[in-house]
């Protein structure tokens, strides 16, 4: 046994585990962003502690040699691995092809077949037709596959099926050398991070609050979604700017403003952070005047142009109530744990009229029944830039931006993520920025919409509070995070009120985030506190448990994994169930590129939930703790636990160790 199992070794270990995840979780969290000093000297302290209480003269001493090694390089994916086998198997075979054939390796979609297929055979038949290396079926097509198949330790076995299809199992030796690599690797789970992302330059633009408005549950979608593609990309390398592109400009402040000047008898200059302390009785009042009175609503347009013009008092009065906005949105921020960078409608306001006198000037806009239009083709109305009024809209700030993002931001890729009834809006910005040419030619730039659908009630219609309104962000969160404290007092009832807030707040705030996406982000989703509070089925909360109970295993077990590493334990494979959570292990990198190749964040969650699954069925066939193989599948769930917590964290989901 590499770890004693002394009582003082079992209650330190029971705590280094603990201990040591919670700061690996910290430091993975940070991602490429510099590490915090601090953590990495408690990092450092803690392997001394380690080291001074082992009970053995070999423990503390140099890592193994695949410890030591140096994880700079990106390990690449098992599908991607077997797509090179088989696309060099498809070369050798069929030299004659005028153009390479890239080998279509998937997931085995029935297990008991194989883990990975290879569709080639049927499309290359078609293509060999009529060719020296024609063959009689697709079948004799995979057989001359399999035959220039180069030798490979990733591949166990293969078989055909059907017309063609061939079948491949991964070598379970493998499987686990690539899982105990990756716990020795200095990055840990990091280096299994796809490749291709590095130093790219992303912008993400989601959230988008609208200044004296409350969040409301439609903008808990865009934050979510947002903020795990954002987390996403940032694990994979690359330099992502979030920007809240929240609206803090137009005719509604022309409203606030002059309501504010009119309160007081001696006018704006009398005013007050008092008068901005409620903004949603301030949006309401100003907005029934401006509905019914002519004379008022007169008197804020006149009240928008002062302020454009930059006149002090309304400057000034614009800022309060930005400010106040701002800090009720840092409080949601703060709660959710999303990190973003306000730049909001206003910022660009100085560059508006610059990018319509260059569409005019270059022909691209032309004035239709007196406002400045972009015809785009495909779309019957014109994307107006400049109303016949004189006035922006979103249109004018939205090119504007593309082209401040691009120009000067460099951006390499820019993702917008609002609802899916901006989906046109948005079609004709990306048609009439290409038309302009703000999106160059001489460089790959990426931009994508990622709409969103619907929170709907538990009655199937727009989710609402019972009055009618809008359900209000922060109500939500509040009775999330209540419903888990009861719960969480009923299974525990000696727990701190410090830990009680912690878990609570990580289950109900994780609870809701996780509701949200773990369907496809263009469906509209059912709200409801019962399902996404569940202990069963796909919810946080299940999985929050999965992971404790890891976590549970582990302390019991009186070793911590990291030990077993530094003495340069490994993983052995030998029951199927052990494979099976190797291979899914192992699958991770492939639910991250899927992410970020389709931009849905249910790929994650689909791939966690599965992964407690497998992770269920091996615990349940085998004995880890006082097993002989018990170093070998305490690493396992060690790797186990590591993915799990990587999943949740791009989430947006807190860890929780101890329920």
């Amino acid at each position: 046994m590499l770890c004693g199992r002394t009582p003082q070794r079992i209650a330190f270990c029971k705590t280094t585990y603990t201990i040591r995840s919670s700061l690996q979780t910290g430091r993975a969290l940070l991602g490429s962003r510099r590490m915090s000093n601090k953590v990495t000297e408690a990092l450092s302290k803690l392997d001394l502690m380690v080291q001074s209480a082992s009970t053995s003269p070999s423990q503390g001493q140099a890592r193994s040699v695949a410890a030591q090694a140096s994880a700079t390089d990106k390990v690449r994916c098992v599908r991607h691995e077997l797509v090179d086998l088989f696309s060099e198997a498809i070369q050798k075979a069929f030299p004659g092809l005028g153009s390479a054939e890239p080998a279509l390796v998937s997931a085995c979609n029935q297990p008991k077949y194989g883990d990975y297929q290879c569709n080639n055979a049927m499309s290359l038949f078609g293509r060999l037709k009529g060719t020296d290396d024609a063959q009689k079926n697709p079948r004799a097509v995979a057989d001359a596959i399999l035959a220039n198949l180069p030798p490979s330790e990733i591949i166990k076995e293969t078989s055909l099926a059907g017309p063609g299809f061939i079948n491949i199992r991964v070598s379970p030796s493998w499987l686990a050398a690539r899982t105990s690599a990756m716990l020795a690797s200095k990055e840990g789970i990091a280096s299994w991070a796809p490749e291709g992302y590095e130093h790219k330059k992303v912008i993400v633009d989601f959230s988008s609050p609208n200044v004296a408005k409350e969040m409301h549950v439609g903008h808990l979608r865009s934050t979510i979604i947002g903020d795990t593609i954002s987390k996403t990309l940032e694990f994979c390398g690359a330099d992502v700017l979030r920007l809240n592109h929240i609206g803090d400009w137009g005719t509604q402040f022309g409203m606030l403003i002059q309501y504010i000047s009119e309160k007081r008898p001696e006018g704006l200059n009398a005013s007050t952070n008092e008068d901005v302390a409620d903004l949603q009785v301030l949006y309401r009042a100003a907005k029934q005047r401006f509905d019914e009175e002519d004379d008022f609503k007169v008197r804020s347009r006149e009240a928008v142009t002062a302020l454009q013009s930059g006149k002090p008092e309304y400057v000034e009065a614009w800022q309060r109530i930005c400010d106040a906005s701002r800090r009720e949105f840092e409080k949601i921020y703060k709660r959710l744990g999303v990190t973003i960078q306000e730049r909001g409608e206003s910022f660009y306001n100085p560059l508006l009229n610059g990018v319509v006198d260059d569409l005019m000037d270059r022909g691209i806009a032309e004035v239709s029944d007196g406002a400045t239009c972009v015809f785009v083709d495909g779309h019957k109305i014109p994307l107006i830039v400049k109303k016949s009024d004189g006035g922006f809209g979103y249109a004018s700030t939205d090119m504007a931006a593309i082209k401040h993002r691009i120009s000067e931001e460099k951006a390499d890729w820019i993702i917008y993520v609002t609802d899916a009834g901006q989906s046109q809006h948005f079609d004709m910005v990306f048609a009439a920025a290409k038309k302009a040419g703000y999106i160059p030619t001489d460089r790959d730039i990426r931009i994508d919409h990622v709409p969103f659908g619907l929170v709907l009630g538990e009655d199937g219609k727009k989710f609402r509070s019972r009055s009618g309104d809008v359900v209000r962000l922060v109500e939500l969160l509040d009775e999330a995070k209540e419903r888990c404290t009861s719960t969480i007092k009923e299974r525990r009832p000696d727990i701190t009120d410090e830990e009680l807030d912690a878990a609570s707040s990580a289950m109900g705030y994780g609870a809701v985030k996780y509701a949200d996406l773990k369907g496809h982000r263009t469906t509209n989703y059912r709200f409801s506190f019962d399902e996404m509070l569940s202990l069963q089925g796909n919810t946080a909360v299940y999985l929050l448990y999965a992971h404790a109970r890891i976590a549970s295993i582990i302390r019991k077990s009186g070793i911590d994994p990291e030990d077993l590493v530094t003495k340069g334990a490994k993983i052995v494979l030998e029951h199927e169930t052990e494979v099976a959570l190797a291979l899914h292990i192992a699958r991770f990198p492939e639910a991250i590129e899927a992410t970020l190749d389709e931009l849905t964040p249910n790929r994650i969650t689909d791939y966690l939930y599965d992964l407690s699954g497998v992770f269920n069925q091996f615990y349940n066939e085998c004995q880890v703790v006082g097993s002989d193989a018990e170093d070998s599948r305490l690493l396992l769930c060690h790797a186990a636990a590591v993915v799990m917590r990587k999943c949740l964290s791009l989430l947006g989901i807190t860890v929780l160790y101890r329920i």
